[in-house]
Formats: C-alpha cells, structure tokens, sequence
C-alpha cells in the first residue's frame, strides 16, 4: 500500500515539474497583440529629388537703424528692446530748445515778409489805376511791379525757411518707421546724440531673408521668383528666390530667398538651410506620421504575417509630409501609420 501511494506521488510531482517546464514554451505561443491602429503604407521604390544643403541665416527683411540730423541730449527712451512698435510711434525724443527759438524768429520774419507783400500789392494797384488814367509813367508802374515781385519772393522765401525748420525741428522725435520689433536700443536719456549716430534698431519680422552661399555649379540653374524648400531651426518652409549674386570672397555665390512668417514664430537671425535641387535618386520613403521615437532611436511599426512588430530605422532627409529611410526597410515592407496619421497618407495614396 505503501509502495502505490509513493508511485502516486511520485507521479504528481513528475506531472508538476513537466507542467512547470512546458509552461515558458507555451506563453511563446500566446496568440499576437491587437494590431497597431491605423492604415498600412508599403514601402517602395520611390523617385526622390537630391537637394543640396546650403546652410545661412534668415534676416528681417525690413531691418531700419535709426538717428538724427540733430546734434543734441538725449531727454526720453520710450521703447525697450523686444517692444512691438506701430508705424509712426515715438521711440526718442532729442532736445531742440534751440530750433524752438529759431522757430519765433522764423514767425517774425513771416510776419514782416507778408506786410512788405501787402504793401507792395496795395502800391502796385495804385499806380496800374494811375498808369490806366496815364496820370504815372511806366518807369513808375514797372518799379511798382518789381517792388511786388520782391516781396512776394520774400514770402516764399521765409515760408520755405519755416518749412525747413519744421523738418529739422521734426527729428527731434524718432519715430518708428514701420510696424515691428525693437532690436537694440544705443542709447539712454542724458546720451549725447549726434547727426547720423545710431539710436533705436527695429526690425519686421513678418518676412525674413534667407541668405545662403554655394558654388557656381550648384546655383547655375536657380532662378528668380522660383520656389524652393528651406528649414530654420527645423521649421519647414517654402522660400521664394529674390536674386543669386557673387559672394564677396571665394568661388562663392550668394542666393537670397524669402520666407513668410506671418506669425512670428521665427526669430530673425535665425540658422537656416536651403534645401536646392540637383537631381533625383531612386529611395525609399515611409510617411512622416509613422515615424516613431525613443531618444536617438527611430522606427517604424511593421506589419507581418505574425503581427506587428517594431523595427528600428535610419533616416534621411524630410520630403514633405514623407521622410527618407537610409537604412532598415526594404521594399514591399508594411508600414503602420497611427490613426492621428492616417487622414493626411490615405489623401496623397
């Protein structure tokens, strides 16, 4: 009796450890996970153009420093750097006391030059009267006349005195030329300005200028107005060509494109790339929104025939809402675009 229970025993435990061992090999054959949501892209050979990189900075294109044809202190700032200014806006005033002392005699003069005119009308109808009755000579009324002509050159020219003052009189107050951004601010209230001396810097950054330099060979057929794709600070943008020009030093030339940047979102001065195109290659895209990341690493979600599975990827450069793989797809693999995704993939297939 003794002997069958031990066999019985025995046996469970055979049957516990053969259970216990089989078990790892039976979770390896658990069905799948739920393939991933989305559309499925396949993966292949593709006509893509080759672009060079030119790599420069974008600059506000309207971009103003500022001065003064006035020699005098400095009494009030009234912008900081950063300050979103209208255009017509004081930024500075400069002290013109003396342009107002000048500005009193300048009134005079008007005053007196406009009395000689009325004097010398109210003469000149006088002797017109007597030389129609023949009662003066024409000596007389040709020296009436003269006396005429002078004083009202005496207007003008006082007039014309005033109206210059009124313009010297109006740098006394720098205003903003534009609407945009102060960029730097030269001087504070007590400085000491002086004609042509910089004061307040300001900058619209609604356009920017893209300025970027190549060799000839790469700059040979771009041409004005023709739109070309650029980043800044990894923003994608289109950019318009304004002109390609030589480069001040080297065998170099300059293309200057630009960029809209209706919100602000760049900032002038700015690293920027020109992406410039010289020919296509054959390679392999996969859509931007399918791209997933883990630090350094990117990927993809492939779809097989025993699931969805993750495989790491090496990437080229962006083209539209598709990007280049170097390395890690092949053609005919699937791709799985997520749901968020899968809007934008579905119109261009």
């Amino acid at each position: 009796m003794n002997v069958s229970l031990n066999a019985v025993v025995a046996s469970g435990v055979f049957l516990f450890a053969a259970s216990s061992c089989s078990s790892p090999k039976q979770a390896s054959r658990q069905a799948p996970a739920a393939p991933a949501a989305g559309i499925v892209y396949t993966v292949k050979d593709t006509n893509v153009q080759a672009t060079f990189e030119a790599s420069g900075t974008a600059a506000a294109l309207r971009q103003a420093t500022l001065s003064t044809k006035l020699m005098g202190s400095v009494l009030e700032v009234l912008v900081k750097e950063g300050d979103v200014v209208s255009p017509g806006q004081p930024l500075v005033r400069i002290d013109a006391r003396d342009l107002s002392a000048k500005a009193d005699q300048v009134a005079a003069s008007i005053s007196e030059s406009e009395a000689v005119q009325r004097e010398a009308l109210t003469q000149a109808g006088r002797i017109r009267a007597l030389y129609a009755d023949s009662a003066a000579t024409r000596s007389q009324l040709d020296a009436a006349e003269t006396a005429l002509a002078r004083a009202e050159a005496g207007v003008r020219t006082t007039r014309a005195a005033a109206a210059e003052l009124a313009a010297t009189t109006a740098y006394s107050v720098v205003r903003a030329p534009f609407a945009g951004i102060v960029a730097k601010r030269f001087v504070d209230p007590g400085a000491f300005a002086a004609p042509g001396a910089p004061l307040i810097s300001v900058e619209d950054g609604l356009q920017l200028r893209l300025t970027a330099n190549a060799t000839p060979d790469i700059v040979r057929d771009i041409r004005r107005a023709q739109r070309l794709e650029a980043t800044v600070e990894g923003h994608p943008l289109s950019a318009v060509v304004e002109g390609v020009v030589p480069a001040a030093a080297g065998n170099l030339y300059t293309i200057n494109a630009i960029i809209d940047n209706p919100h602000g979102a760049i900032l002038p001065g700015s690293t920027a790339t020109l992406l410039i195109p010289i020919g296509a290659h054959s390679a392999l895209v996969v859509p931007s929104a399918a791209v997933i990341r883990q630090g350094d690493l990117t990927g993809v979600i492939i779809r097989t025939a025993d699931g969805d599975a993750t495989r790491w990827i090496r990437l080229g450069r962006n083209i539209g809402s598709m990007i280049e793989v170097n390395s890690g797809l092949r053609s005919g693999d699937r791709v799985v675009v997520p749901s968020s995704g899968a809007t934008t993939v579905a119109a261009r297939n």
